[in-house]
């Protein structure tokens, strides 16, 4: 009982500062645990509209599940808050200030989409268009939040899907096999959280964005989750950007931002096609 009065005055105090002041962003509690308060925050498209539903893409950031910060998709979530997108930047547990394992950002990932999900009406959240994102462990994550059956918080409602209806993976971590990253720390349960290994029937349409130097993420990784995804009867879509590293795709990588444009314009491109935005890209 007292979880949800504590959710309930969470949700009243944003609802007054959004609606209140008019606010662009508001950073909102999803999850109290193991005594730490973990918060995402909303990007709101132009012109938001309190009784609208919007598309809403949640992004996880990269950086090994051991440290990063929300800050690495806000750009991308500016962008596509000007095409109608409602975004979420999720905070969660990681090595360097929570002294947690891969296994606790998973379940943190999950929690936050089943927050969201739960509060659609409260945020303008169109639940049949939540698309996850992420960059290399974040990535992870975002395929994760979907495929992986397991790894779930005991305290989330479990009747509440943290299923996102497409994935965009930026040098996503989508293997943690024994030839794949991290095998190490995945130990012998990696077959509970490998996304690679849990590619089933029903997987959603998926963008994989990867640069043929990445030294963690192998371009042949990259065909072998198409290839195994395409066997289900799922669509994943493989761009290859010739001389870029890992984590090539932020803004400011390289000059004139050509990587983050091309990227995110066929993000947006990806997106019209399964009919989640109208209109051209506008980047």
């Amino acid at each position: 009982m007292k979880k949800k009065i504590t959710l309930t005055l969470v949700v009243l105090l944003f609802i007054g500062k959004l609606f209140g002041q008019g606010t662009s962003a508001s950073d909102i509690t999803y999850k109290i645990v193991d005594g730490d308060t973990l918060k995402l925050r909303l990007i709101y498209p132009e012109n938001y509209k309190k009784n609208k539903k919007y598309p809403t893409i949640v992004f996880f950031f990269g950086g090994g599940w051991n440290g990063g910060t929300i800050l690495q998709f806000e750009d991308q979530a500016k962008y596509f808050a000007t095409r109608g997108v409602l975004s979420a930047l999720v905070d969660y547990r990681v090595k360097s200030r929570h002294k947690t394992t891969p296994y606790e950002s998973v379940k943190d990932a999950k929690s936050a989409m089943r927050f969201l999900r739960s509060n659609a009406k409260t945020f303008g959240i169109n639940r049949k268009k939540m698309i996850a994102a992420g960059g290399s462990a974040g990535g992870h994550l975002a395929a994760a939040v979907s495929m992986l059956p397991g790894v779930n918080e005991p305290t989330d409602d479990l009747s509440v899907s943290s299923k996102a209806v497409a994935s965009i993976l930026y040098n996503a971590v989508i293997d943690n096999g024994p030839t794949g990253f991290e095998h190490k720390r995945m130990g012998e349960r990696y077959l509970e959280i490998s996304p690679m290994h849990n590619i089933t029937k029903g997987a959603p349409p998926t963008i994989f964005f990867l640069g043929d130097k990445d030294k963690l993420i192998p371009v042949a990784t990259a065909y072998e989750f198409k290839a195994k995804m395409e066997a289900v009867g799922s669509r994943c879509d493989v761009f290859i950007y010739k001389d870029q590293p890992h984590g090539f795709f932020n803004k400011g990588k390289q000059e004139n931002d050509r990587c983050y444009i091309e990227t995110t314009r066929e993000a947006d491109i990806f997106l019209q096609s399964i009919g989640i935005l109208k209109g051209k890209a506008s980047i």
